[in-house]
């Protein structure tokens, strides 16, 4: 019977105990994306007191824009839209700060936390920007933007006058 691990290449068995031609390329790919995630302002953290940058979701129908995002902890009053030059503009910022304290044990404990959302969309068409609508429920934010009515142009008679 003939003997397979002869016929594994890198050398006699390398793969039978587990050797890995890539493992190495793996580990520099990891190191690369760990090394990046470090240093990068807190709305990209995802601990518990951090933002993180919330998923839209954009769908253009017939009668114009329908925006979904998700803005977890935020109240109407943190959320400002608007439209300018074509441009729909979302900016959410939260603060919140939290304070303890305790006498018998002498420490006092003051955490403060701010972040800011900011997101724009182009919008692909003329909207109606005065029907415009948002709704902020349980963290879920729906926008919709209608599509501005067409308007019939009438033709312009141009009067021809003779030489004088």
């Amino acid at each position: 019977m003939a003997e397979f691990r002869s016929l594994i290449p890198f050398g006699r068995g390398a793969l039978a105990r587990g050797y890995d031609p890539f493992s190495g390329l793996r580990q520099d790919m990891d190191r690369l994306f760990e090394d990046f995630g470090r240093g990068l302002p807190a709305i990209f953290s995802s601990d518990k007191d951090g933002f993180v940058i919330p998923k839209v979701d954009v769908a253009e129908t017939e009668t114009g824009l329908e925006l979904t995002a998700e803005l977890p902890g935020f109240d109407e009053k943190d959320v400002t839209l608007d439209i300018q030059d074509g441009v729909l503009t979302i900016k959410a910022e939260h603060k919140t700060e939290h304070e303890e304290k305790d006498e018998k044990k002498h420490y006092h404990l003051v955490e403060r936390s701010k972040g800011t959302f900011l997101r724009r969309f182009t919008l692909p068409f003329e909207a109606d920007e005065s029907k415009a609508a948002a709704h902020l429920d349980k963290g879920l934010l729906k926008v919709t933007v209608p599509r501005l009515a067409p308007t019939e142009k009438k033709a312009t008679s141009i009067p021809v006058n003779g030489a004088k």
